[in-house]
This record gives C-alpha cells, structure tokens and sequence, in this order.
C-alpha cells in the first residue's frame, strides 16, 4: 500500500519532468536546424504574417484599452493626492515594462498559438507529420523552427505597437477626457521613461514567443486520440504556454529591473 502511494505521489513529478525534457530538446532541435541549410525563408515570412500580421488588430485593441483602463484607474487614485501629473509615467511605464509584452503575449497565444497547436495536431493525427519523414524531411525543421524564429521575432514589434497605442490610449484618457495638463502628461513621460525600459520590455516578449511557440508546437507534435485529441492538446496548450508566460515574467523581472 505504502509503495503504491509513494508512485502515487512521484507520479506527477514525473510527468512534469518529463514535459520539461520534452519541450528543452524540441527548442534544442529546432534552434539546432535554424542553422543547418536549407534555409526556409518563405516558411518563415509565412508565419510571421500569420503570427504578427493577422494578431494586429487584436493587439491594437487590447494595448488601446488597457492603456485608457490605467490612465483612469491612476488618475481617481492620484487625484487624492493632487499627483494626476504622473499618470502619464504610470501609464509608460506600466506599458513597456510589463502590461505591454505580457498582454500581447498572451492574446497572441490565445489567437496565434491556438491554431498553431490545432494545425499540427490534426497533421499528427492524420498521419501528415509521419509522411514528411517518409519523404527524408525533418519535420521539425519544417514546422516547428519557421514558427520558432517567426514568433522571436514578431512578439517585440507587436509589443511595441502595443506599448505605443497604449500611452495614446492613456494621453486620450488622461488628458482629453480627465483634463489632465498636457504638459505635465508628457513631460513626466520624458524624465520617467528610460530606454531601458523599453529595451527590457521587447527583450521579455522575444522570450515569451519562444515559450509559446515552442510549448504550442511540442503540443501539437505530441497530440494522440484524433479529433478529441486535437481539442486536449490545444487546451493544454494555451494553458501552458499562459502560465509560462506569467512565470517568466517574474523571473525576467527580477532580474532586469
């Protein structure tokens, strides 16, 4: 009884392990191949319209509002204090440092990483992943690096045109709407504001669209039960890669800041 209880108990440990092991030698692998020729540039442009292109609008729309949410929720907080000037500071800073990468982050895994858990799970399911090495190719070379290197890349530059929108969104809020003085907005921004600030904040997204890509794609890679395996591993997918996410934000915090 007791040994039953003590697998009982090593068992999820295991599992994890396990997913880590799995997901460290797919990145491995895929990092490896990003260097071997052929160099499959059209795949990579392919996926980064589908990864930064087609997340745009949804970008727009989450940094728009979340940067109009702070400027209003700062500025009934610091209006008790007669402080409504470094509401703009808030707003910047907030935005490049972590609500920007994290929230596109996290909307591009719930669009972006979705599809691309489901798209290579059904390709698993139908036995399409099989036929590739039928026919001597790599399949991770040719699904899984373009996805890797697509979504490295694209995550900074969506974060930027969030981070961007976002401080429109709180001049809007903050000034045009609250009677903030402009002056005092802006030029709060300017002395508060750092560069490496930003730099920091498009470092952590390049890191969070290697976590999703590669968590999404060792999903899909390892999706079994047809259809309703298709649905787990999508999930499971988006779930991990959220946590993740959030996890290393902490860490990259720490460190950084």
């Amino acid at each position: 009884m007791f040994r039953g209880l003590a697998r009982d108990s090593v068992r999820p440990f295991l599992v994890v392990l396990d997913l880590l092991g799995g997901i460290g030698t797919l990145f491995a692998r895929a990092l490896y191949l990003g260097f071997k020729r052929p160099f499959k540039v059209n795949y990579i442009f392919k996926q980064m319209e589908f990864i930064g292109v087609n997340s745009l609008l949804v970008v727009v729309i989450t940094g728009l509002f979340t940067g109009m949410v702070l400027a209003l929720q700062s500025s009934y907080g610091f209006r008790k204090f007669g402080a409504e000037g470094v509401v703009g500071a808030i707003v910047a800073l907030s935005m490049t440092r972590e609500l920007g990468p994290v929230l596109t982050s996290l909307m591009v895994t719930g669009r972006a990483g979705s599809a691309m858990t489901a798209e290579l799970a059904t390709m698993r399911v139908t036995e399409q992943i099989d036929a590739l090495r039928v026919m001597a190719l790599d399949p991770v070379k040719y699904l899984v690096t373009p996805r890797m290197i697509a979504s490295f890349l694209m995550l900074p530059v969506l974060a930027s045109i969030s981070n961007f929108v976002g401080i429109i969104g709180g001049y809007l809020v903050g000034v045009k709407l609250l009677g903030i003085n402009e002056g005092a907005f802006v030029n709060r921004i300017e002395k508060v504001l750092q560069f490496q600030d930003i730099y920091n904040g498009l470092i952590k997204a390049a890191v969070f669209g290697i976590i999703m890509s590669v968590i999404c794609c060792y999903k899909g890679f390892n999706s079994r039960g047809g259809a309703e395996g298709v649905g787990r591993a999508t999930t499971e997918a988006v779930v991990a890669s959220s946590l993740t996410i959030l996890v290393a934000d902490y860490v990259l915090t720490s460190l950084m800041f």
